[in-house]
């Protein structure tokens, strides 16, 4: 279950547990960066874990150069669809971000909807800030999208049951070790499977200090994807702007 990643994420059953995903949240966050960093038509923009493409297609549809990372092979198939049908082009790139480097520099660089905190060790779950640093050009910007660690403390549902026509999903959630921890059981036609899911929990000031540490300037944070003023309490999500 270390790296439960790998085969969760190429599953068709991952995007039947995910379907409710909203479009409109991907919409507003992408208008809250653009709101917030000096971004030039055609400017580079790298879109480290990537899924789906959602958040990649919206910033070519503006006019973008988008490079988007995924280790999926799954995800990075849909989101090539996607952005087919979009008639958009994103240049999708399969590759573990541990490990990623490309000969290129770029004017932003995200890593959106909680896409750290997979990795057992900090080191690794930190890794992706430096490849972020060292891919931007000089004042160039990352922006980090995570979840609230006061927040789901707070707000955890211990379990889900979502009955669909063909099957049922059973969620069920702890926190332990310091990870967020999900069991998720698909029931249908008499079957069953199971696959499971960890995340590291990160508290603002880690978040902060890991961004810092790496050599960017912290220029803002929000607490949700309309940009309310980050609330430890209450907020749901903290998506941290800084400049390099």
């Amino acid at each position: 279950m270390i790296e439960w990643f790998k085969d969760w994420f190429d599953t068709d059953e991952y995007l039947n547990v995910y379907r409710s995903r909203n479009e409109e949240d991907a919409k507003k966050l992408v208008e809250l960066i653009i709101n917030n960093v000096e971004l030039q038509p055609d400017d580079n923009i790298l879109d480290l874990a990537c899924g789906t493409g959602r958040h990649s297609i919206l910033f070519a549809e503006k006019g973008f150069n988008v490079t988007a990372v995924d280790l999926s092979k799954n995800l990075l198939s849909i989101a090539q669809r996607a952005a087919d049908e979009s008639h958009v082009k994103v240049n999708y790139i399969r590759a573990d971000l541990r490990q990623f480097s490309i000969d290129a520099r770029f004017k932003l660089v995200i890593n959106l909807f909680t896409s750290i905190g997979y990795f057992e060790a900090d080191e690794e779950n930190f890794k992706i800030i430096k490849t972020a640093y060292n891919q931007l050009n000089n004042s160039g910007y990352f922006v980090l999208d995570f979840f609230n660690r006061r927040f789901i403390e707070k707000n955890l549902v211990p379990e889900s049951i979502n009955n669909f026509s063909d099957e049922t999903i059973i969620q069920r959630r702890q926190i332990a070790e310091d990870r967020v921890k999900k069991q998720i059981i698909i029931e249908k036609n008499g079957a069953r499977k199971e696959y499971y899911e960890s995340v590291r929990m990160f508290g603002k000031d880690e978040l902060l200090n890991a961004i810092s540490y790496a050599g960017f300037r912290i220029d803002r944070y929000f607490g949700d994807y309309t940009g309310n003023i980050f609330d430890l309490e209450n907020s749901p999500r903290i998506i941290i702007i800084a400049q390099k």
